[in-house]
């Protein structure tokens, strides 16, 4: 998790965990060889006594001589332009500027003060969710330009509250985790709480639980992967299945080996659910000699005989014309969608939106990308190359050149949409609204 020569960020909120971790790191730096640095969000949602937190942390690693980097984002106005729930907004952003951070800083790891109780937490919400998983946070995992590490994913709440006690350790209260309209608080609060009156030790066992799930889950995935060496052939874009050998493959490395096939093909975002890996097998299991599935963003499952083939959808030629749109002008979208300018207020359910500003030239363009193409991001010095940030954002190739680019009248690219937004985004009364058929 820490080596030496590492350069650790952590990720600093103000409260009682975060500040025992940076603590904790600061004073074993010589000992672990590393360097420690500190990162803070103020997320604008409680005005300036959030600000105030920002001003702590600041004023504790001055004190200290802890490299510091501090960073307000209006999380609100996110969550309005994204019409998402404010803790995933907030996330969002928090993230972003964590990555920032990192690299302003040229830390190689990213700490956050997680620990056994937010573990607990975090299963009981997937099992209640029915998510892919019950194994809770991994302790590592890749992130930015390093890894994300939780070193406290084992340690309770309590031990943290005695070891920043014992050790004279300042901290700030922030009142919004005492709040039962965030649902994390909802299971803290009510859930895990009742299971501690039960039994005192009851996070510590569901994090042994998870860790005990993690732990047989890279096991099965392995035991997958080498039954599926000789029943399958992996292209760039395409895997094909042998049926008959999969089929006597036990169901649990069933249900394993297609979600590693949808994993590779998606590379890694979770555009699949668990009912796409039910339907695949249960059209692998049919009597049937042929079917097909279509599942998001053009990948296909066709069922040929005794093979079954997982590719993406290229037969009909990408679309490059540009559209123009204006005021009230509907376009639909080779049949992906449809686009509309208009004056609403709000976002419809379920569609993703770009806000013009009120000088924004139009009329707006709709293309596919071009050679040269770039984007300036939000929260993003300078520009960055579209194609580099499809590759970064794990877009299939063979979908790239039929996702949407949208530009201003002038050619300036605004949005990609279900990719990223662009810093030109504003609050002017013209919405551009995006809707998936």
């Amino acid at each position: 998790m820490i080596e030496r020569g590492d350069h650790v960020a952590v990720a600093v909120s103000g409260g009682v965990d975060s500040m025992a971790l940076l603590s904790l790191l600061h004073k074993q730096r010589t000992r672990l060889g590393i360097s420690v640095s500190a990162i803070h969000v103020d997320h604008m949602l409680r005005g300036g006594e959030s600000y105030e937190d920002l001003r702590f942390v600041e004023s504790f690693c001055k004190e200290r001589g802890i490299s510091f980097f501090g960073s307000q984002a209006d999380a609100q106005r996110e969550a309005d332009l994204s019409r998402s729930g404010i803790q995933k907004a907030a996330r969002h952003v928090r993230y972003a500027l964590f990555e920032k951070g990192m690299d302003e800083l040229e830390a190689n790891k990213l700490a956050t003060a997680h620990h056994a109780d937010d573990q607990a937490e975090t299963v009981l919400m997937q099992l209640t969710r029915g998510g892919h998983t019950q194994s809770g946070m991994p302790a590592v995992r890749p992130f930015a330009r390093g890894k994300l590490i939780r070193p406290f994913l084992t340690v309770t709440k309590e031990d943290i509250a005695d070891y920043a006690i014992g050790n004279l350790i300042p901290y700030r209260e922030d009142p919004s985790n005492q709040k039962d309209t965030y649902t994390r608080n909802r299971y803290r609060h009510q859930v895990l709480s009742f299971l501690k009156q039960e039994n005192p030790k009851a996070a510590a066992h569901i994090y042994r639980f998870a860790e005990e799930r993690q732990e047989d889950e890279l096991f099965l995935q392995a035991m997958a992967e080498e039954k599926m060496k000789n029943m399958t052939i992996w292209k760039q874009e395409s895997v094909l299945l042998q049926i008959e050998p999969f089929q006597k493959v036990p169901l649990p490395l069933q249900k394993r080996a297609i979600h590693l096939i949808l994993n590779y093909l998606y590379h890694g975002k979770t555009a699949f659910s668990f009912l796409h890996i039910q339907h695949i097998l249960q059209m692998l299991q049919s009597t049937a000699p042929s079917g097909k599935l279509n599942l998001p963003s053009r990948l296909s499952v066709r069922k040929i005989n005794e093979q079954c083939v997982f590719a993406y959808e290229t037969d009909d030629e990408p679309d490059r014309d540009q559209h123009l749109l204006f005021v009230e002008d509907r376009l639909s979208w080779q049949g992906a969608g449809t686009f509309a300018l208009t004056n609403s207020r709000e976002c419809p359910d379920g569609a993703d939106c770009f806000r013009l500003k009120p000088d924004m030239p139009i009329p707006i363009c709709i293309r596919m990308r071009q050679n040269g193409d770039r984007i300036q991001l939000k929260g993003m010095n300078g520009s960055k190359k579209l194609a580099r940030l499809l590759i970064d954002e794990k877009v299939p190739l063979a979908y790239r050149d039929h996702i949407p680019v949208v530009t201003d009248a002038n050619g300036t690219i605004l949005w990609i949409p279900g990719i990223r937004k662009s810093i030109h985004e504003g609050a002017g009364p013209l919405l551009l609204i995006y809707e998936k058929e």
